[in-house]
């Protein structure tokens, strides 16, 4: 059984206008989403700032209530549970955030920090052995146990991304939805937060959901890759198939803007025009279809593709592709 089972997930957030406020149009943030996660599987997802991506991660976790679908954690449908019930359960499921800065409370220390979850939850019988849990945590995610007392402002990017890997760690989740977590930080630190994900999952056994927009990242870090468009799943498949052999326009479109170290690359670049459609008013038929370079007109405009399995383990929801 997967871990983690979404099944045609919706979150649709209305635009109210007018003097009474009524409900006119819906942002159709996430449409009809459907994957699996195993247990200790990385699954990443990729595409373009608005896609959806983030508020997937956010209605996994039950930070945003989704308008339709289901979540299903080791079976159990967690996007119908709320207060205690899913309190409890969401020990087992937990987000690092884009922001190592924002997503840090300034005035807790850093021990605080990390042990609000072990208060919450009542994971450790006295403050002795909840002191001791705190410092393990921070020592397995590479910070000084020293600096327990430290506030947020006093560490620098990486450390404090480091400092919310700990406070999710500290519950024993088997899920972690990491939202970006390197995109905010240097090149030479995003590696070292990489490798200790990598190096916490051997040793933990935890899966990832691991989203952000950089192919190069999700591809080291990957088993398998999920590619969204306007709020929708336009490719699935393992990275190497997905790096080396993208079946649908857009995923091409993202993995030739990828910049190629060797000079004599003959990758030809694929420049998309105009800009994503509003998720408010999506275009007919393959929400791709006004900026794709291999629309056929009318069959594109006016049929939604399937999500089909272009060639075994590769799904593409592209009429054309093969």
């Amino acid at each position: 059984m997967p871990l983690l089972e979404v099944k045609n997930l919706k979150v649709h957030f209305p635009v109210k206008h007018g003097l009474f406020s009524r409900v006119k149009q819906h942002v159709k943030a996430v449409d009809d989403v459907s994957f699996t996660i195993e247990p200790g599987e990385t699954l990443g997802l990729v595409g373009e700032s608005g896609c959806g991506k983030t508020t997937l991660g956010r209605a996994i976790v039950k930070l945003v209530d989704p308008t339709a679908g289901s979540v299903l954690f080791e079976g159990e449908d967690i996007a119908r549970l709320t207060g205690p019930e899913l309190r409890a359960r969401r020990r087992k499921f937990q987000m690092i955030f884009q922001d190592p800065y924002g997503s840090l409370n300034p005035r807790m220390t850093v021990g605080q920090i990390v042990g609000e979850a072990l208060d919450i939850h009542q994971l450790t019988e006295n403050a002795s052995a909840r002191q001791k849990r705190i410092l393990e945590l921070l020592q397995a995610v590479g910070l000084d146990p020293a600096h327990a007392q430290r506030y947020p402002h006093e560490f620098s990017g990486g450390q404090r991304q480091r400092i919310g890997i700990a406070r999710a760690l500290a519950v024993e989740p088997k899920l972690i939805v990491c939202d970006e977590p390197v995109s905010a930080l240097d090149v030479s630190v995003q590696a070292q937060i990489i490798n200790l994900l990598q190096e916490l999952q051997q040793q933990r056994g935890i899966a990832y959901l691991f989203i952000a927009h950089d192919l190069a990242v999700v591809e080291h870090i990957s088993r398998r890759v999920m590619v969204m468009y306007l709020g929708k799943v336009v490719e699935t498949a393992a990275a190497s198939a997905i790096i080396g052999a993208p079946k649908h326009p857009y995923t091409q479109a993202l993995i030739s803007a990828v910049p190629v170290v060797d000079p004599d690359s003959k990758r030809r670049r694929i420049v998309l025009p105009g800009d994503v459609p509003s998720p408010i008013d999506p275009p007919s038929g393959c929400p791709f279809h006004p900026r794709c370079p291999v629309a056929q007109m009318p069959r594109c405009k006016d049929e939604i593709p399937a999500l089909r399995e272009v060639t075994p383990g590769h799904w593409a929801s592209c009429h054309f592709a093969k």
